[in-house]
């Protein structure tokens, strides 16, 4: 059995991770480490949930501490670039905890907040910086930061920058780094772009795939619920009302449809926060604060919050809205069911989703079970679902004129149904479903 021990790590990593009660490492660790220690560049392929980010955090604080020096002035040594805010600081967090022994300095560069900490941060250097790309770019434009100094460079969850839209912004900060550098790449899924992207910023990469591509995790238990458009906030609420649901992460397709679902189940007497793009940093942050320690059983939030969230104990996910691109689902879900826990899906599914629910289960190569009670008017028709098609996003050649146009054909399509007359039609059977087996790992992973 492999053990941190064995991989050769800094006796105060050891350290930190004894007093955090991790002795064994999870396989992306096991792979990934040694060849990171090695100085190599690395193609990692892995969902989140698997201790991707001790897997490049540990052996980045193991070779910064076994050549110290002092950080540059207007940079840093190790640069970790992160789509959200939230990704941004847990991805911090992960780095002073395991490294709170080393005397390193770790900082976080993100937009939502007065720019004048960083500024300062900067001026004096730090020896790693995590950054969204908006932010830092903007930094480097004002000429606050320049990265000439950076020894290791880390592209974390690359497909949700796509898309998010910072592939260009990305492009523009490596052009800043120097040549002789380490390269880390992390990414989900590998669709072309992001293969092309991986292409031009590593050299004789080592790949390590720990899952295979847009896999759901085999832990969470699935269902979907074909329920009317008007009906679905009833349903929430009444999946709600049992106990058993403690700590439910609800995604919806916009943020103002977040803002109007949390209120909803806040008039039905419901402790619910939503959170999005719109709201500040401060905002963000107390409401997940709050759904953390407990005080809201259920926090809404829109696909920035998919990959950006990282709390071991979120029994279910409910996908109150289905999403337009059927690779969020698979991240939507992989929210619970973390670090050996089990968890619960339940998707939503109007008349004008069954086209992407199509996709997903076209995405995951299986047939999401119904939730006892709500079948679709006339029964469960589907067929089995076919391997994905080669011009799924990702291998479609992109048409003139359209660069920002790749998920249209993952629209909802509709189907000339009368959504109000597909409603529940039987009563919710909790004692089966409601409550994950196992849920409480025995022992959390880094």
């Amino acid at each position: 059995m492999t053990t941190f021990e064995n991989l050769g790590l800094h006796a105060q990593l050891l350290k930190s991770l004894s007093a955090e009660n991790y002795t064994a490492p999870t396989p992306i660790q096991a792979q990934a480490i040694p060849h990171l220690l090695n100085g190599k560049d690395l193609l990692g392929i892995a969902q989140t949930g698997t201790g991707k980010t001790a897997a490049f955090a540990l052996p980045i604080l193991h070779r910064l501490a076994a050549d110290k020096r002092p950080a540059p002035r207007r940079s840093c040594r190790a640069l970790i670039l992160s789509p959200t805010r939230e990704l941004a600081s847990q991805i911090a967090a992960s780095f002073t905890t395991y490294g709170r022994n080393l005397g390193l300095s770790v900082a976080t560069v993100f937009g939502g907040v007065s720019a004048g900490p960083q500024i300062r941060m900067l001026a004096a250097g730090v020896d790693i910086l995590v950054a969204t790309p908006g932010r830092l770019l903007d930094h480097i434009n004002g000429n606050r930061a320049k990265l000439d100094g950076v020894e290791i460079f880390v592209l974390d969850e690359a497909d949700q920058m796509l898309d998010m839209g910072f592939i260009r912004d990305i492009r523009k900060i490596v052009k800043t780094l120097p040549h002789q550098r380490q390269n880390l790449f992390f990414s989900a899924t590998m669709p072309k772009e992001i293969g092309a992207l991986a292409g031009e910023l590593l050299k004789n990469p080592v790949e390590v795939k720990v899952t295979p591509v847009a896999k759901t995790a085999d832990r969470v238990e699935q269902h979907v619920a074909f329920v009317s458009a008007g009906d679905k906030r009833s349903l929430l609420v009444k999946l709600l009302n049992d106990r058993n649901m403690d700590r439910v992460l609800v995604f919806s397709r916009t943020k103002h449809g977040a803002d109007k679902i949390a209120k909803f189940l806040a008039d039905a007497k419901i402790e619910a926060a939503a959170i999005h793009g719109n709201k500040s940093q401060n905002q963000r942050e107390r409401a997940l604060q709050s759904f953390k320690n407990g005080k809201t059983r259920a926090l809404v939030a829109t696909d920035i919050a998919a990959r950006g969230i990282d709390i071991d104990a979120v029994s279910h996910v409910v996908n109150f809205d289905l999403p337009n691109v059927p690779e969020s689902y698979v991240h939507r879900i992989g929210r619970t069911a973390r670090a050996g826990a089990t968890g619960i899906a339940i998707s939503f599914c109007a008349s004008d989703e069954r086209g992407l629910l199509r996709d997903i289960e076209r995405l995951i190569q299986q047939r999401v079970p119904v939730l006892e009670g709500y079948a679709p008017i006339g029964g469960d028709t589907r067929a089995e679902p076919a391997a994905p098609q080669q011009h799924r996003r990702g291998n479609a050649p992109q048409q003139p004129g359209n660069k920002n146009r790749r998920h249209r054909g993952n629209r909802p399509q509709y189907n000339g149904a009368d959504s109000r007359k597909e409603r529940p039609n039987g009563e919710l059977n909790r004692m089966n479903f409601m409550k994950p087996s196992g849920r409480r790992p025995e022992q959390a992973r880094p």
